[in-house]
């Protein structure tokens, strides 16, 4: 699956970066016959629904030409919004501070969900500290983390 979503990075992010945004991200979501790609859009003014038609009319061209999945899916461009997903150990850096909810690959001591102050980052690990744990994750056992919006 990781190699589509490379694939999926690879061919959309160029296009999404020429268009004057950033590609926070991308999910493919297979569903049997139907499945659903969602394309994360970010900028420094922020995205509104103008700017996702515009991307996701430019992805669907692309898309189109390319054919990179053979099956029926939904296209979906979105901003990555307050609870954004983080996919990249960049995005984990940046992000440090913030609290998150991350769903392990496999079971850590019994739990493949957690939720806690993200740290940092250290090498190709995520740091969270939970309670008063602090724990080390590689980022290829992560299968999603979010970032959970803290309101004063």
């Amino acid at each position: 699956m990781t190699s589509r979503l490379d694939q999926l990075q690879a061919m959309l992010a160029p296009v999404i970066e020429g268009l004057g945004y950033r590609c926070w991200g991308i999910e493919f979501i297979s569903q049997g016959r139907h499945s659903l790609l969602r394309v994360y859009i970010d900028s420094d003014q922020g995205i509104f629904i103008d700017d996702c038609e515009k991307v996701s009319r430019q992805i669907s061209a692309v898309m189109d030409v390319e054919d990179p999945i053979s099956s029926e899916y939904t296209l979906e461009v979105s901003s990555p919004g307050m609870d954004r997903p983080l996919f990249t150990l960049e995005q984990y850096a940046a992000h440090a501070g913030d609290v998150v909810k991350i769903r392990l690959r496999t079971p850590f001591e019994g739990k493949r969900n957690v939720q806690g102050l993200l740290q940092g980052v250290e090498d190709d690990e995520v740091v969270v500290r939970v309670e008063q744990h602090e724990y080390l994750f590689p980022i290829e056992q992560i299968d999603k983390a979010n970032i959970v919006p803290q309101f004063e």
